[in-house]
């Protein structure tokens, strides 16, 4: 147990895949590790069927969050603090220290941050009661569930136009509505998907209700200029409005970029701070995914290992 006066080798914060995977592989260097979460699995916990995590065909987010715990938990050379998050991150004599909501103190000589980030989400009813049962929040993860199936897309950004195009050889009808009175996504792209003659795109129009009984059987929508309020019968609604970085903690210590991503290295998972690392959503990854998470931040513990080794 941590007594006050140890100093950590590396101290992980997060316990999605790119925490536990980063946890899994300190303990196998036998670094001295300390990771802290308040819960294990990140946001794939609430995916009622994951099909992309490589090595399980099939398998529920909640299933998956328990495989990934037990594993992190079979180290013998990892200290676990879950159930507590990490409040503040400083830096004091060339150490990081970090506070818990819970009160604790911890040291470290490195840092990885792995604390991810969540879907700004729309906020509107039925947009969480159906969350997992026709609300979905990944095209990547989640296109291949609505085969045959009428879908509508929120977001005519590019993340909305890459969902399109993963519904693409899935769906059988797409429309993506816009809350700008144009289209914001690449125009390329955009041209690309119309001509598959399966998407319709509604722009200038607000979202107000997706509703349904055990499924989603439609939204509500209001068109914008003339204030008229429409219903459309869907199968599926998928947001993507954006991401909000959980990178609040490290503001001040590391670089940010424009969305609140931490900048790295991406050969290294470095940030502009010698002694801290990123890796997962919460990074300036071009692609948000479980598997891209998980090797990232394989790839900086890996290179905490040699900076540990030359600091000897």
């Amino acid at each position: 147990m941590y007594n006050g006066r140890m100093t950590y080798d590396l101290i992980i914060l997060g316990g999605g895949p790119a925490g536990i995977a980063a946890g899994v592989y300190a303990a196998r260097k036998r670094i001295k590790t300390l990771l802290i979460s308040d819960t294990f699995g990140g946001q794939s916990i609430v995916s009622a069927d994951v099909q992309n995590f490589i090595g399980i065909k099939s398998i529920s987010g909640f299933d998956l969050a328990q495989k990934l715990e037990e594993h992190l938990r079979a180290q013998e050379s990892i200290e676990i603090v879950s159930g507590d998050l990490a409040e503040s991150v400083s830096e004091e004599d060339s150490v990081i220290k970090v506070k818990t909501k819970n009160g604790k103190e911890f040291e470290g000589k490195t840092l990885l941050l792995a604390v991810g980030s969540k879907r700004r989400k729309l906020g509107i009813p039925g947009e969480k009661e159906f969350d997992g049962t026709g609300v979905a929040y990944c095209g990547t993860c989640d296109a291949p569930l609505f085969a045959g199936k009428e879908v509508a897309v929120v977001g005519g950004g590019n993340a909305g136009l890459e969902t399109v195009r993963d519904l693409l050889p899935y769906a059988s009808g797409i429309v993506i509505f816009e809350y700008a009175d144009e289209m914001k996504g690449d125009p390329v792209t955009l041209e690309k998907i119309m001509k598959s003659g399966k998407v319709e795109a509604l722009t200038g129009v607000q979202v107000l209700e997706i509703f349904g009984d055990k499924n989603v059987e439609g939204l509500k929508y209001r068109e914008r200029s003339s204030r008229e309020e429409k219903q459309m019968d869907l199968e599926g609604v998928f947001v993507e409005i954006g991401w909000i970085p959980n990178s609040g903690i490290a503001k001040g210590l590391v670089d940010l970029n424009n969305y609140g991503e931490v900048i790295v290295d991406h050969k290294t998972q470095k940030t502009s701070h010698d002694r801290v690392w990123a890796a997962g959503d919460v990074a300036d990854v071009l692609y948000k995914q479980n598997n891209i998470s998980m090797g990232d931040a394989v790839k900086a513990v890996l290179n905490i290992y040699d900076y540990l080794d030359r600091e000897k």
